[in-house]
């Protein structure tokens, strides 16, 4: 082989190397990114809206009741 076959398969395999290393970065990242900002959040409304409803019931009622009256009068059972 020559020096310049030897050189371009060197930076396909760098290049390969990276890119590989990159994707599973990426991947990585990506999983953590559902992981936290997927869970976490639904799992943080959830427990503000219980401690809220435990501290004003009147106020939480109220608001469960329109908001069954808003998608009750947009889904339209009747």
């Amino acid at each position: 082989m020559s020096e310049t076959t030897r050189s371009t398969e060197h930076v396909k395999g760098v290049a390969r190397e990276f890119v590989n290393d990159a994707t599973d970065s990426l991947a990585v990242g990506a999983r953590e990114f559902k992981d936290h900002y997927m869970a976490e959040p639904a799992k943080d409304l959830l427990s503000l809206a219980k401690a809220y409803a435990k501290d004003k019931p009147e106020v939480a009622a109220v608001w469960a009741f329109g908001l069954g009256l808003i998608v009750g009068w947009k889904i339209k059972p009747w």
